[in-house]
């Protein structure tokens, strides 16, 4: 099999001497590196939502954003990447601000080759290095990211390439099914950048009528339209210095998808009925579970938008994709139900084979509601595959057992209905007898008086 070549680290010089960059560049493009020149401070931190370096060779004294403070900010958002320093300065006074800062190193000019690309070397696999002791820590913690669970090859895959971009601002698209869990990966990127002190604010688009999309995103002046009473903050400006996750993006309308746009380029925008521009500094990931491409050809959704918004994809697996996921998935959501309820409800292998020769059209959402109902159905503490949704039976081959006449329609019942009909049967087998009725449901005298009222169910008198 032929491998594939390994991709050219990425090195961003920022210098406003262009000779000096024309040079350097020329030195290590020859040494095997990718190498995007900026010519101040400003334009490095704006082309970064775009690149992923792997180092940064920086210019201490530069006209507008100032070097020290351009590696104040590369630092706070992307502490990972190593920043070298150049200046001509040899004051220990700029050493020292730089090395408290977060700087790898500091070279003076005139710039020796040798040394610089020694540093550059040094760097890049440093940044390789703490790339693999991040990847190594979730690994040894067994929870991959915020509690996303799996262990399959299409799992890995994707924590390598989380591992790529969480200590970047490049914007993400995140592609998958319905139900695979593309906020939860957003949350999770979120949580492991240099944003996570912030907020992380979730918009599903799909979920705002078409008529209120601008006012939610960018908020409104008071007396902006009928019903517009008091001023509101819009999505964008609750995001200033965290993350901004537009779920269901292809659901914006075409206006909304120009002025996606132009905040994306300018980093600014107005309220509804408002004149003053209003800046945010926010990290942007989208997603979708439909072709965005195939809507861009369509004409459907614009295609600068496209290429703003896909800078980086995550292709999240559907989960007939990571059947050796299931176990896992199952067993942790069987954990959470038992600790919220303190029951101890076990899943017999049987259950979990047919789990897992299942197609979940639905994904992992499909999995964890089957799961819910089958605990709330298991009254004598065991998920055994008579107690799965009948779809899951039909489609595995398995006999679906006669369902008595007083249980025909239990797979059409909420969740809740379903867990009142188990709390009534205890109660009437048990003839009123709240000890015995506990031992079977697996719940504690407090949880089952708080049932009790909350169905408003009677208790039969004990004769």
């Amino acid at each position: 099999m032929n491998s594939q070549p390994a991709p050219q680290p990425v090195v961003v010089l920022v210098d406003d001497d262009r000779s000096l960059c024309a040079l350097t560049r020329g030195w290590l493009q020859k040494s095997g590196y990718d190498v995007r020149v900026m010519h101040d401070g400003a334009s490095c931190l704006v082309d970064m939502r775009q690149t992923l370096p792997d180092v940064i060779c920086l210019d201490l004294n530069m006209p507008g954003l100032g070097g020290l403070e351009t590696l104040r900010q590369i630092k706070e958002h992307y502490p990972l990447v190593p920043v070298i320093m150049l200046t001509a300065e040899t004051a220990i006074e700029s050493v020292v601000s730089s090395m408290q800062l977060g700087a790898y190193d500091y070279l003076t000019k005139p710039i020796d080759r040798t040394r610089l690309e020694t540093a550059i070397k040094n760097a890049v696999d440093r940044h390789s290095l703490s790339m693999r002791l991040s990847q190594l820590e979730r690994e040894a913690s067994g929870e991959g990211y915020a509690g996303i669970v799996g262990e399959s090859a299409p799992m890995k895959q994707l924590f390598l390439q989380m591992d790529r971009i969480v200590s970047s601002d490049i914007t993400v698209l995140i592609n998958g099914e319905s139900g695979t869990g593309k906020e939860l990966v957003a949350r999770a990127i979120h949580e492991h950048s240099g944003r996570r002190r912030h907020a992380f604010v979730a918009v599903n688009c799909s979920a705002i009528p078409e008529t209120l999309q601008e006012s939610e995103l960018f908020g409104h002046e008071k007396g902006a339209f009928t019903g517009a009473t008091n001023r509101r903050i819009g999505k964008f400006e609750q995001a200033h210095g965290g993350t901004l996750f537009l779920d269901e993006v292809a659901e914006l309308n075409s206006q909304l998808q120009a002025k996606l746009l132009r905040v994306l380029q300018e980093r600014s925008f107005q309220r509804v009925g408002g004149s003053s521009e209003i800046t945010s500094d926010f990290r942007l990931i989208a997603a979708t579970h439909k072709n965005l491409e195939e809507l861009v050809r369509e004409g459907a959704f614009r295609e600068d938008l496209y290429f703003r918004i896909a800078v980086f994809e995550l292709a999240l697996p559907p989960l007939r994709e990571r059947t050796g996921d299931i176990p896992l998935l199952a067993a942790k959501q069987l954990e959470e139900l038992n600790r919220s309820e303190r029951r101890k409800v076990e899943m017999t292998p049987e259950a979990v084979e047919v789990l897992s020769s299942y197609s979940w059209p639905g994904n992992v959402r499909e999995l964890h509601n089957a799961i819910q109902r089958a605990w709330v159905a298991a009254d004598d503490n065991f998920i055994r595959p008579a107690k799965l949704p009948a779809r899951v039976l039909r489609e595995t081959d398995r006999e679906t057992p006669p369902v008595p006449d007083d249980q025909q329609g239990l797979a059409g019942l909420t969740l809740e209905e379903l867990e009142r009909r188990a709390i009534a049967t205890a109660l009437e087998q048990a003839h009123g007898n709240l000890s015995l009725a506990c031992r079977r449901l697996g719940i504690g005298r407090a949880t089952i008086y708080r049932k009790i009222k909350k169905y408003n169910l009677r208790v039969e008198s004990r004769s």
